[in-house]
């Protein structure tokens, strides 16, 4: 008699998948996360693989990861820990087996635990389990590859090209582990591999020999059940930060009603950003690939001077090239979106990993009083929406905006409800118009201090433009030093002025207390999480979390002055920190900060900050 299926209702879980840069992980990952988006499920997810096109096989430094956490309620990070670790060879378990919970599930393919591939891996003797003290965990040693290669011995492929197929039994299983349905996946196969039929055919084989193979053993009873989330009405998406990001800059330039240019240089982890805008040719986007991270930065700022929505897309090492461009665009008093993925420094330092650090680069780092509006996103949906108004703040203001992303805010997706353009903010361009005067390029406007944008072309507007300053009003080169003063001080007053239109600072959990936690950027699902499990367990700790910094919320001060204790978690030595104590001295801060590559723990944010509110 067939024994019953047992199935355990689950809130939310956290699922790794771990293995060689060529074990497709990221798909992997990627094609279960979006099932679980199709059926309704909230998640978040954090890719983490090798900067090395060719990372050393089987080597702990080769590994690559992706890591999902999906739910029937709110989910803000990818998990601390998974709850089910697949691990392709022994490398992926020696990297990934100690962010897996104690007594969860390691699915292995016990045939890559090879003499060779443990000596790799750098193990010492030929048990990892004891080796590694996985006693308490529930091993499931399947022989993925052997079983994958006799799926596949009709069909007639390459031996490389069957062990490719391997991460989809691995899939498979995953699958039936969590009441998945396949429908998704199967339908993937065959738009993506639509020309090479046996390619479809064999990854659907491989895919349900997975499943049945897991709904045949008794190890991986039960299996677990996931609900759909109660989320708002409407029409959702699966969607990382740099897709996101790039969506609103097109959104940005039909609420204008202009062209939108992009003028970038390929960079990780913010390439993909250049990739999406090249593909929306049918939207009207312009797209130049420049030679060089400078000649990027330049066209766009060509493409602004001729009318355009302009922006450019970089990392750390790329905004530094892009400094004396951006102050160009400052001086001209131009309209530029800089959008900057940050990623581990310096110099080339973790071109795949995150990290906050370039938070006085994009305030400060340009020659001469410089400055710029500093928007930062905190999650990969709502990239979109902070992409948007970096667009907005430079059409409107005259000015160079920089947005703040992040690695793991651009790799990372959740499911997004897409908008209706009728509900986003109006961009009104302050264009200039021949009114039977003689055009001034810098006269401006009392309440913002802006200058009127002149597209070239049109008689009577006529005017110079260039890197020297200019002369108040009349736009003249000059070299007055009074004047040079006054321009100084319009240019940041300027800046300062746009916190009339950004809105106030607001806290989650009590509006005074104890302790409240400050952070800026893509720290927000760990930092909320953790305020949310302390406030649980009857704690005195609220949050603020900041996406406008430059120029601060007017009221920062004011929420400040309400808690005992302010607690600034970076991921960095302590930049936000630092500016904070520039602006608002009166306030003493304490510090969290990480700088490794990797973004908070729940768990470890809890403990130090549960430290200094006993202190």
């Amino acid at each position: 008699m067939a024994k019953e299926a047992k199935i355990i209702e689950l809130d939310k879980v956290v699922i790794r998948f771990s293995g060689d840069s060529g074990d497709g992980m990221q798909l992997t990952g990627t094609l279960f996360s979006d099932t679980s988006a199709l059926i309704g499920n909230d998640l978040a997810t954090f890719p983490d693989y090798p900067a090395e096109i060719r990372a050393p096989q089987g080597t702990v430094g080769g590994v690559s990861g992706f890591q999902v956490h999906l739910g029937h309620s709110k989910v803000n990070t990818p998990g601390d820990y998974a709850d089910v670790l697949v691990a392709m060879n022994p490398a992926a378990l020696k990297a990934s087996s100690k962010w897996t919970k104690r007594g969860g599930t390691i699915i292995v393919d016990i045939d890559s635990f090879t003499e060779k591939n443990l000596l790799k891996a750098g193990y010492k003797t030929q048990d990892p389990i004891t080796e590694d003290k996985l006693g308490d965990f529930n091993i499931i040693e399947a022989p993925i590859s052997l079983l994958t290669k006799e799926c596949l011995k009709e069909f007639g492929l390459d031996a490389k090209s069957v062990l490719r197929s391997k991460n989809m039994f691995a899939l498979g299983m995953v699958y039936w582990l969590f009441n998945r349905p396949m429908d998704h996946t199967l339908a993937f196969f065959e738009k993506k591999f639509k020309k090479i039929q046996v390619v479809v055919d064999a990854n659907k084989a491989v895919l349900k020999a997975g499943y049945n193979y897991a709904e045949t053993i008794e190890a991986l009873t039960p299996s677990y059940l996931i609900k759909p989330a109660e989320i708002a009405k409407g029409t959702y998406r699966s969607i990382n930060g740099n897709t996101a990001a790039a969506w609103g800059l097109i959104a940005a330039a039909e609420k204008a009603n202009l062209p939108l240019f992009l003028g970038s240089y390929p960079i990780t982890p913010a390439t993909e950003i250049l990739q999406e805008l090249a593909a929306r040719k049918d939207l009207g986007v312009k797209v130049f690939q420049a030679e060089d991270e400078i000649a990027g930065i330049c066209t766009s700022i060509g493409a602004s001077f001729a009318g355009s929505l302009a922006a450019t897309s970089t990392s750390g090492p790329g905004l530094a090239l892009k400094s004396e461009a951006i102050g160009l665009a400052v001086i001209t008093e131009l309209p530029l979106v800089v959008i900057n993925v940050q990623r581990g420094g310096p110099s080339t330092g973790l071109p795949t990993k995150t990290e906050q650090s370039d938070l006085m680069q994009a305030l400060y780092g340009r020659n001469g009083e410089s400055p710029v509006c500093v928007i930062a996103s905190s999650t990969p949906s709502n990239c979109f929406y902070y992409s948007f108004m970096a667009a907005k703040f430079a059409l409107e203001h005259m000015t160079p905006v920089i947005l703040l992303t992040d690695g793991f805010l651009a790799n990372g997706s959740e499911p997004w409800k897409v908008p209706s353009m009728a509900d986003m903010p109006e961009i009104k361009p302050r264009l200039a118009n021949i009114n039977n005067k003689e055009y001034q390029p810098y006269l401006r406007d009392d309440e913002t201090l802006v200058r009127e944008w002149a597209k070239p072309g049109i008689a009577g507007l006529e005017h110079r433009i260039g890197g020297l300053e200019k002369m108040n009003i009349t736009g003249t080169v000059s070299y007055v030093p009074e004047n040079h003063e006054v321009m100084s001080n319009i240019r940041e007053e300027k800046i300062k002025r746009i916190e009339n239109y950004i809105p106030l600072l607001e806290t989650e959990g009590d509006e005074s207390g104890e302790v409240l936690v400050v952070g800026w950027g893509g720290t927000y699902g760990h930092l909320i999480s953790t305020v949310e499990l302390m406030r649980a367990e009857g704690k005195s700790v609220s949050l603020a979390h900041f996406n406008y910094i430059n120029p601060l919320p007017k009221n920062t001060a004011e929420v400040f002055s309400k808690f005992k204790k302010i607690v600034v978690c970076e991921i960095n030595l302590g930049q936000f920190a630092s500016y904070l104590r520039m602006k608002h001295q009166s306030f003493h801060y304490h510090q969290i900060n990480k700088v490794q590559g990797l973004p908070f723990t729940v768990q470890e944010l809890k403990e130090k900050i549960e430290k200094i509110l006993e202190a």
